[in-house]
């Protein structure tokens, strides 16, 4: 099912239920009832609530997006030191230089095509992906620099190939959710807690307040979905993209 389809059953789906407990609570007020009544404590508790809430929502909406814009740089990160590899390796003999070359292109491929795939869905790293990446490293170590100019590009070699394993290993830290189960739980019960206070406030069941209390409902389906999608920076619709690897490397394309 489309993220956009759920998006927007959820968004009705508040509504729908706003909208009816307003109307089925009017049923019962008695006809006499005078709104103006309601107490000036509970309108100002009512706004209370109402702005912690907010600021926790801004909060964690802040602070998945920060974190899918970590999880974005890693992939950056890595995919330029894998590049500056086979840029480095320019200095080497022919069958050297093709060689680390083609593990890399084999490592890049595989995280494109298989392993991404396999990362939205499963929220880990492939082993495939690590021995790949191994066998780049090993391209790289066990060549014996032939004279001063190969030993000089040697070690900038080494250095981009654990930057690239320490940039993968931060993408496989990001790979599952981020936010904390206890941080849910307390977003879905001040939602609760937030839309609930709108029946204390006596709405009627004119249009306008109805719309309202649709809208507001809706609204705060519509930001907790964004937090949600946000939540997993490699597995949902606004995701961290493998765009790094295929912009350095739009060989492997096809």
């Amino acid at each position: 099912m489309s993220e956009w389809l759920v998006l927007t059953i959820a968004m009705a789906a508040a509504c729908a239920v706003v909208v009816t407990i307003v109307l089925i609570n009017q049923r019962r007020v008695p006809a006499d009832d005078d709104p103006s009544e309601s107490p000036d404590v509970l309108e100002y508790m009512t706004m209370m609530i109402g702005v912690v809430y907010a600021i926790v929502l801004g909060l964690a909406i802040a602070g998945v997006w920060e974190a899918r814009g970590g999880a974005q740089e890693s992939v950056r990160q890595e995919a330029q030191a894998l590049h500056e590899v086979q840029a480095r390796s320019q200095v080497y003999p022919v069958e050297v230089r093709d060689r680390i070359r083609g593990d890399v292109d084999a490592y890049v491929s595989y995280v494109v095509h298989t392993e991404w795939p396999h990362m939205s869905e499963h929220n880990s790293l492939s082993d495939k992906g690590t021995a790949l990446l191994e066998q780049v490293r090993r391209s790289v170590t066990d060549y014996v620099p032939a004279d001063d100019h190969e030993a000089q590009a040697y070690q900038p070699l080494v250095d981009q190939v654990a930057a690239a394993d320490d940039a993968r290993g931060a993408r496989g830290e990001n790979a599952g959710a981020t936010m904390p189960g206890v941080v849910w739980f307390g977003l879905i019960i001040g939602a609760v807690v937030t839309v609930g206070l709108i029946f204390t406030l006596q709405i009627r069941r004119t249009w306008r307040e109805l719309l309202l209390a649709g809208l507001f409902s809706a609204l705060i389906a519509f930001l907790l979905f964004l937090i949600w999608d946000f939540d997993a920076p490699y597995g949902r619709g606004i995701s961290a993209t493998a765009a790094p690897f295929v912009d350095l490397f739009p060989h492997i394309r096809t």
